[in-house]
């Protein structure tokens, strides 16, 4: 099988949020065998491994993102990957760990340059030791925050946030590192179900800690002009907005 070329870093127009529930006290597992076995082969044939977590509010959760140059490239990408080698020694022990992998978003950038900026990070070459390490890093959390949208609100609400939100969020010292929509295109890799049906908005931010994140909260929900956005952007909401709160992995590009 010819290997497709690596995947642009330097932006991922096509992304997947994938939402793992695991057996009890398997995440570790998971995460030793996804950061040491795994990366390298998804990397090689043809996508970008963006970010890798542990959920700080459910203990059996594993999220990550992964990025493709295009619809195209995904469906190349994941033949080549799930037809190879590696995943075939490694696919059992992986899915041994696992309760649930269908939660999974096919996203694209909310509006141009809204996608992952990761030219020039650079992937620790081996995992670190123990759990002290995790709260070392540069930036030691990531938020998401899930919008789940009524049809037809999607300019409307992406403008609004882009136009109201980031300054807002950026200037209390959050990192906006991403924004994206649902893609609608055509699952390209059916052996992998998306979440069908979806209108989703997602905003992913990066903090120095965990701690900041949590100061950052309640500093923005006092904020009128926040409450403002917020009450403006309801009507845009089809239901409740979800927050994830995550700590990444030692081999993660998105949140060193």
């Amino acid at each position: 099988m010819k290997v497709p070329p690596k995947a642009n870093l330097s932006a991922s127009p096509v992304v997947e949020l994938r939402q793992y529930t695991l057996k009890p006290g398997k995440r570790e597992t998971l995460i030793d065998l996804f950061d040491d076995k795994l990366i390298k082969g998804q990397e090689e044939a043809g996508m970008t491994i963006i970010g890798q977590f542990r959920d700080l509010d459910r203990p059996n959760m594993f999220v990550w993102l992964r990025g493709f140059d295009s619809m195209e490239a995904r469906k190349n990408a994941l033949t080549c990957f799930y037809d190879g080698p590696v995943w075939a020694a490694h696919r059992d022990a992986a899915n041994g760990t696992m309760i649930d992998s269908d939660d999974v978003l096919l996203l694209k950038p909310a509006w141009p340059g809204s996608c992952f900026k990761l030219s020039g990070l650079q992937r620790p070459a081996g995992r670190r030791l123990g759990k002290a390490s995790e709260g070392n890093r540069l930036a030691g959390s990531v938020a998401i925050q899930i919008h789940h949208l009524r049809p037809g609100t999607e300019i409307d609400f992406g403008s609004r946030f882009k136009t109201e939100a980031v300054s807002l969020l950026e200037w209390l010292g959050a990192h906006v590192l991403g924004a994206f929509v649902t893609e609608h295109a055509e699952n390209s890799f059916p052996r992998l179900p998306v979440r069908a049906g979806e209108n989703i908005f997602i905003a992913v931010t990066g903090f120095v800690s965990a701690e900041a994140h949590s100061g950052h909260e309640a500093a923005l929900t006092a904020l009128p002009e926040w409450q403002a956005f917020a009450q403006a952007a309801q009507p845009n909401l089809a239901k409740p907005t979800e927050f994830l709160r995550l700590s990444p992995t030692s081999r993660s590009l998105l949140g060193r």
